[in-house]
């Protein structure tokens, strides 16, 4: 069976490959993926706050000890603590794509053109094939537009576009105000494909504290619904890559995302849950599905049910909506 696919201009294997999350934090966790058989490696964000954080604590720094004397510069204060920081992420990336043979992609999450240019630059250097840019920004601001907010997030991917020659994937939220639009600026920007959806992390409140609580619910197959729903909507509209991510947890699952238009399939929780082997389990599954059901390739089954070519296009507008409260089903 065939299961190759294009993604980002790149070659793969199969579509099924983990998404940006800690499981790239470790050499030996990636070596583990590419024997579990992911098609490619999606790196853990590096954060516009960390970035911001190192000149600000070393700037600090400097200024502390001015009138002190000289070796004391060197006691600079500590940055916020991530996983990896700015330098170590740089480093860790170029290990990583010496360790395997597969695609390593590189991800960022800022919200301002800015300094981002010059560390997609720098992630470039470091040997990724590919920059997965994580635009995570809630729009809190009441005298901000959507437009403006939209503006923002086009104007972000064209500078780190025009930057550097690998591709670029701008990886959106479900937020905007319409995403097909969006798609076609961002695609009148360059940009070579986008990743449905990112997963913003919903506060929670003490009532009895009086305080907000921060919380991390892993996903399930329900969530990823939403992103069929737009996948369906945007092939055969656009020309770029579409990834999917978040709620794909079986063979099943990645086979509706490949029906509805994806070219990648990204998996997070299901690996978080049930382990790295679960990779392996929904690359063989999609494959047993496609042989039982007497498809040649995977390509013959991309796109099958999206807006343009499945038997009923209504279902993913109004009509769908209209259905389940006439019949309650």
């Amino acid at each position: 069976m065939d299961l190759k696919t294009e993604y980002l201009g790149l070659e793969l294997s199969h579509p099924v490959m983990p998404g940006a999350s800690p499981l790239s934090h470790d050499l030996d966790t990636i070596r583990r993926l590419e024997d579990a058989g992911a098609a490619a490696i999606v790196m853990y964000s590096l954060f516009e706050e960390q970035l911001v954080g190192e000149q600000i604590a070393a700037h600090h720094g400097t200024e502390l000890h001015a009138h002190s004397f000289p070796e004391a510069t060197t006691f600079f204060s500590e940055p916020p603590a991530f996983a990896l920081g700015p330098h170590e992420y740089l480093e860790h990336l170029a290990r990583a794509k010496t360790a395997v043979a597969i695609p390593v992609i590189g991800s960022l999450n800022g919200t301002t053109p800015g300094g981002w240019t010059e560390h997609a630059r720098l992630i470039e250097q470091a040997g990724a094939d590919a920059i997965e840019l994580n635009l995570y920004s809630v729009a809190a601001n009441h005298e901000e537009t959507s437009q403006q907010v939209e503006d923002r997030t086009v104007e972000l991917c064209r500078a780190v576009k025009a930057t550097v020659k690998i591709p670029v994937a701008a990886k959106l939220s479900p937020f905007y105000t319409s995403v097909p639009h969006l798609g076609h600026r961002l695609e009148s920007v360059g940009i070579d494909g986008v990743v449905l959806f990112n997963r913003f992390y919903q506060p929670d409140i003490d009532v009895d504290e009086l305080e907000v609580r921060h919380t991390l619910h892993l996903s399930d197959s329900t969530e990823l619904l939403m992103r069929l729903r737009w996948l369906a909507i945007l092939s055969g509209r656009l020309s770029l890559s579409l990834g999917a991510t978040g709620g794909v947890h079986t063979p099943l699952d990645a086979v509706k995302a490949v029906m509805c238009g994806a070219h990648a399939v990204q998996m997070v929780s299901a690996l978080l849950l049930h382990g790295i082997e679960t990779l392996t389990v929904v690359r063989d599954g999609l494959r047993a599905w496609l042989e039982e059901h007497e498809y040649v390739s995977l390509e013959q089954m991309r796109g099958s049910m999206s807006l343009e070519r499945c038997p009923d296009p209504a279902a993913y507008e109004r009509a769908q909506y209209l259905r389940v409260l006439r019949t309650g089903w």
